[in-house]
């Protein structure tokens, strides 16, 4: 029984029917035992019991059955048990188109050198189809392309072998790898195909040389690049491969000093910088390199390096005229200095701006190119300042903005502006009294604000004078320290104050002067002693008596001692002290008063001379003194004063007369009538004008003495009064009573002039023989004041 069946059907498709070709019912199959026996084969097919069939057992490929066989049967037997009847089933596996055309490598390489000659065959890989009959390989196909065409070839098996023929020259630069496809295709329905991807590769040789990617390489490079920095890589391509596109890099040899600020990296082509940029040395950079493969094919290009601004240049000042000094007077406006400000740089950051600092009697003017004046804006002081250093800042417009300052140091010259200026309008000096001669007493100076000369001040003092002498001689001034020095000893008592006028004149042209005014004044000094004004020292070497009464009570004003000081102040306060008596106890002195007084009653064992020795004493430091001897005659009528006056002898003192004073009564009593006469003519006379003749009644002791010596400790003017006793004389006796009241007080001190120049006690020559005409003259003359007995005090 022969079946045919196709290819790849499914399982329990139908292949024949057994049954009826048998010719047995289905049912029959299996009770008369029907089965298939096949020789160690897996069995393709089976039997279907129900429908008596022949269907396949699996699916059933004819190439792995038949592989390239044209016909394919597959042959087994079919066992009736029940006779053992063997029959013989042959079954024909038909060719369905299941499979493609098929290639041995998906790709092949070829390698073709670009030197080929056209016609150049190449034979390649042919496919391989399964399927047989039409659906096996029918033909080959090649993709279009320039250089390559497709040539079939039918071999001595009939096969079909494909070989690629080159049309036209190939240029491994132009395209150094071809990619073709080789299409097989079969003949079934529909057609399949199998592809192959042929890689044809041209090999190169070294036709060609290296290729810089540009022409010409531009780069920008700020200059502030640091040094190592790669700026650019150039790229030089060679169309050749392996060995013969081996590029390496060159800097073609340049004497310039570009070859030595860039390095070029010879087998990447990296330009590095070896060198610090500078743009003001050099704005662009060209570089040469040249770029050569592995034969020696070489070529060039150049590399343009523009070195890009940046702001690292401050400006710079080029100084073109300026001048150290102007004077002070100058007008506003003129021209200092000239200068011209310059910036390496370009662009905004040259741009210059120019300042000055505030408060400066100065400012810019610009001018072209950069230029700029610097000038005054006032008249300038040099007393307010004598020099400016003056910053000027030049500032550029760079991000951040760099400056750089010029100092320009000016003097301003002085001219003379200014006159001397003592501190203070008018000064006070003082100095004591009995200086030294060529003492310095004050200096003085005066302040120019000028220079130099203008303010080299000399002095000199002004022309005047004092009690009819010049001032220059009692003042000198050092014409250049201002020091002025007495040129004589100061005499407080002559005067007390001088006022001076000091010119300060400087050395400018024309000299400025100016005057102040020195009130100098006297400082007294202890240098005069007391001086003794009453009682006053005998002129012929006789001493002055003073009457007491023998009835005086305590406290009897015996008689006052006047004395003054030419000093001032605490210098002629004086005090008077009891410093010797004869008889101790008998008399005091009062301390401030000078008074002398008696201190107890006096008794008739008392000796009618008695002897006082008073000192009177300043208070100066150290205090002088002086001292005065005064004799008392202690008794109560004229003759018992007559009557002892013989006696009577010049007390011891060191002040005093060596010489014994003898009073006679001749003298008295011719002095005492002679003198009482005139002194009455003068009373009546000068009485109304007493007061303005106290100081002339003091004598040659108060000529020259100034009112303001007179002057207590109470501060007080002091004034001197008259103390006058009466004597009054009777004729009713031999013996005369001198009677001694209380004293009679009178602003005027009486002149010794009127008395005449002798006491008369004190001079025997004018005693009389006669003691009876003398006492009849003095009674002629009753109840006339003796202004010879005189006692002058003074009182605070």
């Amino acid at each position: 029984m022969r079946y045919s069946v196709p290819e790849e059907l499914e399982k329990g498709s139908f292949v024949g029917n057994i049954a009826k070709d048998l010719g047995l019912d289905p049912q029959d199959l299996t009770e008369r035992g029907v089965r298939i026996v096949s020789r160690g084969r897996t069995q393709l097919f089976a039997l279907n019991p129900r429908s008596g069939s022949l269907v396949t057992a699996g699916r059933i490929d004819r190439e792995e059955l038949c592989a390239q066989s044209a016909r394919c049967l597959v042959n087994f037997n079919i066992l009736l048990e029940d006779k053992l009847s063997i029959y013989s089933v042959e079954v024909e596996i038909t060719d369905i188109n299941d499979n493609a055309p098929r290639f041995g490598v998906e790709e092949l390489e070829l390698k073709i050198s670009e030197t080929t000659t056209p016609g150049f065959r190449i034979p390649l890989k042919s496919a391989h189809d399964a399927d047989v009959g039409e659906n096996t390989l029918q033909k080959y196909e090649l993709n279009s392309n320039d250089h390559f065409s497709l040539d079939v070839r039918r071999g001595m098996d009939g096969n079909k072998y494909p070989e690629l023929v080159l049309e036209r020259s190939l240029d491994r630069e132009e395209e150094a790898v071809h990619h073709l496809i080789l299409v097989a295709l079969d003949g079934g329905d529909p057609i399949r195909s199998g592809t192959s991807r042929i890689r044809v590769v041209v090999q190169d040789v070294n036709d060609n040389a290296p290729v810089f990617t540009q022409p010409e390489y531009r780069v920008s490079v700020p200059e502030n690049m640091p040094v190592g920095t790669q700026i650019l890589k150039v790229t030089a391509t060679d169309a050749d491969e392996g060995y013969n596109a081996q590029v390496a890099y060159f800097l073609e040899k340049n004497p310039e000093e570009t070859s030595e600020i860039f390095e070029l990296k010879s087998t990447s082509g990296g330009i590095t910088i070896t060198k610090s940029l500078d743009y003001e040395d050099a704005k662009f950079h060209e570089i040469d390199i040249e770029a050569q493969d592995g034969p020696g094919l070489l070529s060039r290009t150049k590399v343009i390096v523009t070195v890009l601004d940046v702001n690292d240049n401050a400006p710079e000042f080029y100084m073109t005229s300026a001048t150290s000094s102007v004077p002070e007077d100058s007008p506003p406006g003129t021209i200092i200095a000239l200068f011209n400000v310059h910036d390496r740089d370009s662009g905004q950051n040259a741009f210059i701006t120019c300042s000055l600092p505030e408060n400066l009697p100065f400012k810019l003017e610009r001018s072209v190119d950069n230029y700029h004046r610097l000038v005054t804006t006032r008249v300038l002081d040099r007393e307010q300042f004598s020099s400016y250093n003056i910053t000027v800042t030049a500032k550029d417009g760079g991000n951040p903005s760099l400056s750089t300052d010029a100092h320009i140091l000016l003097q301003v010259a002085d001219i003379n502006d200014n006159p001397p200026t003592f501190p203070h309008t008018s000064y006070s000096a003082y100095i004591p009294e009995n200086n030294l001669r060529g003492a310095s007493i004050f200096s003085m100076m005066a302040y120019d604000p000028d220079s130099d000369d203008n303010a080299h001040v000399t002095y000199n003092l002004a022309e005047d004078t004092l009690q009819g002498a010049p001032l220059s001689s009692y003042i000198s001034i050092n014409s250049d320290t201002g020091v002025l020095y007495a040129l004589r000893s100061f005499d407080y008592e002559q005067f007390r104050e001088l006022q001076l006028y000091v010119t300060a004149r400087d050395s400018g042209n024309p000299p400025l002067s100016s005057n102040v005014s020195l009130s100098l004044f006297v400082l007294d000094q202890n240098d005069n002693a007391p001086e003794i004004l009453y009682p006053a020292l005998p002129t012929d070497g006789s001493t002055g008596v003073e009457l007491a009464p023998r009835s005086a009570e305590p406290g009897y004003l015996v008689t006052k001692v006047v004395a003054v000081d030419r000093d001032s102040g605490q210098n002629a306060w004086l005090s008077y002290h009891l410093l010797k008596a004869s008889e101790p106890g008998l008399f005091a002195v009062g301390l401030h008063t000078g008074e002398v007084r008696t201190a107890r009653a006096l008794l008739d064992r008392d000796a009618l001379k008695q002897s006082l020795v008073v000192a009177v004493q300043d208070h100066g430091q150290p205090p002088l003194s002086a001292t005065v001897t005064l004799t008392v005659a202690v008794a109560d009528s004229i003759p018992d004063v007559l009557a002892d006056l013989g006696s009577l002898e010049v007390p011891a003192h060191p002040e005093a007369s060596d010489v014994t004073l003898y009073l006679v009564v001749a003298v008295a009593s011719v002095s005492c009538i002679f003198l009482a006469f005139v002194i009455v003519l003068l009373a009546l006379r000068l009485r109304r004008w007493q007061t303005s003749r106290l100081l002339q009644a003091s004598g040659s002791g108060l000529v020259g003495v100034p009112a303001s010596q007179f002057v207590g400790v109470d501060g007080v003017r002091a004034f001197l009064q008259t103390y006058s006793h009466e004597v009054s004389l009777t004729a009713d006796s031999r013996k005369s009573h001198v009677i001694f009241p209380q004293p009679n007080y009178a602003d005027t001190l009486i002149s010794q002039e009127s008395c005449g120049k002798k006491d008369f006690l004190s001079d025997p020559q004018v005693l009389p023989e006669d003691k009876e005409e003398t006492l009849s003259q003095v009674n002629s003359h009753r109840n006339i004041p003796v202004s010879c007995f005189s006692k002058i005090n003074t009182f605070a």
